[in-house]
């Protein structure tokens, strides 16, 4: 077995990151903006959410899929645990937060567009339902920063202080 991860997943996994830095940035940018251009913004936030979800989807089938290749020199046990616990919980929450969108939108009775096609309502406008899931994707997107954060600084733990192969296992090349 390879000490890499297949070519697919290391590619889907920096074009994820690539989606979760757009989505992030439309989100921070829908303020800045004049009035006209901050209807766009939001809906390149909502479009780049929900491509986030479908790669995140797409990695988790691969993950089923494909062998994970082991890291050199082996964890310890607790880390090994945590590291899978933490790499779950980066699947739940970006899997989540575009769900939590899309709802968030639909219980505003919101019309917005996913990739050129204007979708329809498909509940019934709640303003309470709509705040109490804003709410919860807002709290989601902040803890998704933790996550984000703690995510890089444990690849660069791993390389520059263990000097395992965790980081070179995701890395594009050879």
């Amino acid at each position: 077995m390879s000490n890499r991860y297949a070519r697919s997943q290391i590619a889907l996994h920096w074009l994820t990151l690539l989606m979760v830095i757009l989505t992030y940035a439309a989100m921070l940018l829908k303020d800045s903006v004049p009035d006209s251009l901050a209807p766009v913004v939001k809906n390149l936030h909502f479009n780049f959410g929900i491509s986030v979800f479908a790669l995140m989807f797409v990695r988790l089938i691969l993950r089923y899929f494909m062998m994970t290749p082991a890291i050199t020199p082996l964890l310890e046990e607790w880390q090994d645990i945590g590291a899978k616990i933490f790499h779950w919980l980066l699947y739940v929450v970006f899997l989540a937060l575009p769900v939590l969108g899309v709802l968030t939108l639909a219980y505003g009775g919101k019309h917005w567009v996913l990739l050129g096609w204007q979708v329809p309502q498909w509940v019934t406008p709640d303003p309470v339902m709509r705040r109490l899931i804003r709410t919860t994707h807002e709290t989601l997107a902040n803890v998704g920063y933790f996550i984000i954060s703690a995510h890089a600084l444990a690849a660069l733990y791993h390389h520059y202080v263990r000097k395992d192969d965790t980081l070179r296992r995701m890395m594009p090349g050879k």
